[in-house]
C-alpha cells in the first residue's frame, strides 16, 4: 500500500469517528449554551424589579424603550433555550440567541470593553461560536428536529422513520 493510500485510509476512519462525535457535540452545545441562557433568563424573571432598573440605568439597548428591552430579552432568554433544550427549531432558536446575545454585548458595551472584563468578553465570544454551530448544522440527530424531519420522509407504511442529521 502506497503511503497516499495509507494517508487517505487514515484520514477516511478519522473522518467516519469524528462524524459519529457531531450529534453528541451539538447536543453538548445546545445544553451548555442554552443553560448560560436559561439562568440569566430566570434570575431577570425572579428578581422583576431589579431587572428593570438595570434596563433604565446600566444596560444601553438602541431603539427600544428600557421596559420593552426588559420584557424582549428576558422572554428571549427563556423560550430560546427551552427549544434548543429539546432540540426544536434549533437553528432559528441559534439565531435568537445570537441576537441576544450581540445585544447583551453592544447593551453592555460600556464596562465590557473596559480594562478587567476580557472573561466576560470571551463568554459571549464562546456562546457565539456554539450559537453559530447550531444554526449552521442545525439541532443533530439528537433533537426533535431530526425525530421530525425523519417522520417527514417516511412514505406512510415504509417502516421506522430514518434519523436526519
Amino acid at each position: 500500500m502506497s503511503l497516499l493510500a495509507s494517508l487517505s485510509a487514515a484520514h477516511q476512519q478519522i473522518e467516519r469517528g469524528l462524524t459519529a462525535l457531531q450529534s453528541p457535540a451539538l447536543l453538548a452545545a445546545r445544553l451548555y449554551v442554552g443553560w448560560q441562557f436559561w439562568k440569566a433568563g430566570v434570575l431577570k424573571y425572579q428578581s422583576w424589579d431589579t431587572t428593570l432598573d438595570l434596563f433604565r440605568e446600566e444596560y444601553q439597548v438602541p431603539l427600544l424603550s428600557p421596559e420593552a428591552a426588559a420584557w424582549l430579552g428576558t422572554a428571549g432568554e427563556l423560550a430560546f433555550p427551552a427549544l434548543l433544550f429539546v432540540g426544536l427549531a434549533s437553528r432559528l432558536a441559534a439565531l435568537g440567541l445570537s441576537a441576544v446575545n450581540v445585544m447583551a454585548v453592544v447593551a453592555y458595551a460600556h464596562v465590557l470593553f473596559t480594562d478587567g472584563f476580557e472573561a466576560a468578553v470571551g463568554q459571549h465570544v464562546l456562546w457565539g461560536v456554539l450559537l453559530a454551530m447550531i444554526a449552521l448544522w442545525g439541532g443533530g440527530r439528537l433533537s426533535l428536529d431530526a425525530l421530525l424531519a425523519g417522520r417527514r420522509r417516511t412514505p406512510v407504511g415504509a417502516g421506522a422513520p430514518q434519523a436526519a442529521s
